[in-house]
């Protein structure tokens, strides 16, 4: 299958001059890395480095959540990472940053695509069910000032002998009509710039966030079962996600674990 690169030049040009995407600050593209979000942890060192974006074509050893392996031909996903150094954040809300970028991809793939994205608690993207995409959100402890990297592992082009489990899908699979991943990146950019803009300038407050959240969240309403950390297993209904980005299930609130709808309502 032929996959098309990502047009850099189009890239920079659009970050150097949409008003939306001035927010970055430096955006790079490579044919392949072990990890993007490996790669701007190291760069995290850099006191100056902020607001960076790396692109590899190819991941050899990309990361999803509890350290699972995400892996795809070349050029048929999008690869991402964004370095950022939050200032005075509040730590007490700092995990409703990858969540706020499971809103910004949901919102893109709807627009650049038109397809129906939906996030299911915490941020993974799906299309049908199905997902599509992955957020994984770290701490560069090494850094002189506080930093976070947050990837993106988005399936584009893959098909259904090339994904990674059954319950995956791509864009293309899900009928997107044309598979420009270089729109599909700018996309994303612009909405994270977007949201991450207001919620800074809100001053940290996450309740215009968790409203959007919400309203996008197919796991709410749900049946579900969450396999939490220590092995307990816990079942019920998903009624909401609090303040602090966690998921209520029935008269608990669940900072982690692995969620399985059981009865999604679409």
């Amino acid at each position: 299958m032929q996959r098309p690169p990502l047009d850099v030049d189009r890239l920079r040009r659009e970050v150097a001059e949409s008003p939306e995407l001035e927010f970055f600050t430096r955006v790079d593209v490579v044919e392949s890395t072990g990890s993007t979000n490996a790669d701007l942890v190291i760069r995290s060192a850099d006191p100056e480095a902020d607001r960076q974006v790396l692109i590899a074509e190819a991941q050899e050893a990309g990361r999803g959540r509890h350290e699972r392996a995400w892996v795809s031909p070349p050029r048929a996903q999008i690869a991402m990472s964004v370095l950022l150094r939050l200032g005075d954040i509040d730590p007490e809300v700092l995990g409703w940053l990858p969540l706020l970028t499971g809103i910004a991809v949901v919102d893109a793939i709807r627009g650049v695509t038109d397809l129906d994205a939906n996030l299911k608690w915490p941020n993974d993207v799906l299309i049908g069910g199905r997902k599509v995409a992955g957020i994984l959100a770290e701490i560069a402890t090494g850094a002189a000032t506080p930093a976070v990297v947050v990837g993106i592992g988005l399936n584009v082009s893959l098909t259904e002998a090339e994904l990674p489990v059954p319950h995956a899908t791509s864009l293309t699979l899900a009928g997107a009509p044309d598979e420009d991943r270089t729109a599909v990146v700018l996309g994303i950019l612009a909405e994270f710039a977007r949201r991450f803009t207001g919620w800074r300038d809100a001053s940290w407050d996450t309740t215009a966030l968790a409203a959007a959240y919400r309203e996008r969240c197919v796991t709410l309403g749900a049946d579900v079962r969450a396999e939490l950390p220590g092995g307990e297993v816990l079942t019920g209904i998903a009624t909401d996600v609090d303040e602090h980005g966690r998921l209520r299930i029935g008269d608990r609130a669940v900072s982690a674990g692995d969620v399985t709808h059981l009865r999604a309502e679409y």
